[in-house]
């Protein structure tokens, strides 16, 4: 498994909030161990028999690792460096609409700080039987050895419950986000699973826009060492067309669905034409 397990302490940053509310419940019926919530001025009072502190200050006697951040997006910058300056060693933002410079004044401190920064706007993280951080369905997951990294989030819970049907079991599942600054990367997540005992097979489900795809292609080819699959959205994009996420922009050639397919393909990697394939895929 990478980065939580049934251990990991989590608190949830917003919790009183509609989707803190109701995803922290969900991640507690899934086994994880919601610590605590903060969200300021509600201090003393509890969401889901969790108790909700002032800040994060407040909850540090808890011994928290993790944080969920679903605030509004223009505190959430502040919430992350709450979480950052309190020693939580993962973080994973929620919300959507974050500032593009908020996302990337985060991205270069975690870095700078070694800490784990999962989205902003993704579905967050899952390790079937162990813990959920984030807002995945409960119902769609199986343990077992393959591994999914996923930029879209209603895709990823397609592909999981695909898995799960053909009796697929999953290590870690885990959505990176849809915007153009993002806290990991493909090839972040490839280097972890290399290591990953857990893990024997990767499913890479990507879009159009940037060059995340490309840059993991490269990285297999040199010597991944594991089964790698792959579904691309996003075929279908009129040229010069600008798609959903923030994401999926598409510059100088790069960036097309067609440029990703080849470069995974010459990488070794069957890339699925429908997402319902990528079982068989992993069978065949």
């Amino acid at each position: 498994m990478v980065f939580i397990d049934k251990n990991t302490k989590i608190i949830i940053q917003g919790i009183t909030g509609h989707q803190g509310s109701f995803h922290s419940a969900e991640m507690l019926k899934f086994g994880a161990k919601v610590v605590a919530g903060v969200t300021p001025g509600k201090g003393g009072t509890k969401v889901n028999d969790v108790p909700v502190f002032d800040t994060v200050a407040d909850c540090a006697h808890l011994k928290p690792t993790a944080s969920m951040i679903s605030v509004p997006a223009p505190f959430v910058k502040d919430a992350f460096f709450e979480a950052l300056e309190n020693g939580i060693k993962l973080i994973y933002i929620l919300t959507e609409h974050v500032p593009k410079h908020d996302e990337m004044e985060m991205y270069a401190n975690a870095k700078r700080m070694g800490i784990i920064l999962i989205g902003p706007n993704g579905p967050g993280i899952t390790v079937p039987e162990e813990s959920k951080i984030g807002i995945m369905p409960n119902h769609i997951f199986k343990k077992g050895d393959v591994a999914v990294v996923s930029r879209s989030g209603t895709l990823t819970y397609e592909i999981v419950k695909a898995l799960t049907d053909a009796g697929l079991g999953q290590s870690t599942v885990i959505g990176l986000g849809g915007d153009a600054v993002v806290g990991l990367s493909f090839l972040d997540m490839l280097k972890e699973f290399k290591d990953d005992k857990n893990t024997n097979t990767v499913v890479l489900v990507g879009e159009i826009g940037g060059t995340a795809e490309e840059d993991a292609a490269a990285y297999i080819k040199r010597g991944f060492g594991k089964k790698v699959v792959a579904y691309i959205a996003g075929r279908s994009a009129p040229p010069g067309k600008r798609m959903g996420h923030a994401g999926a922009i598409i510059t100088r050639g790069k960036g097309t669905a067609d440029s990703k397919i080849k470069a995974l393909n010459a990488a070794g990697v069957k890339v699925a034409q429908y997402p319902d394939d990528i079982p068989g895929l992993i069978n065949g």
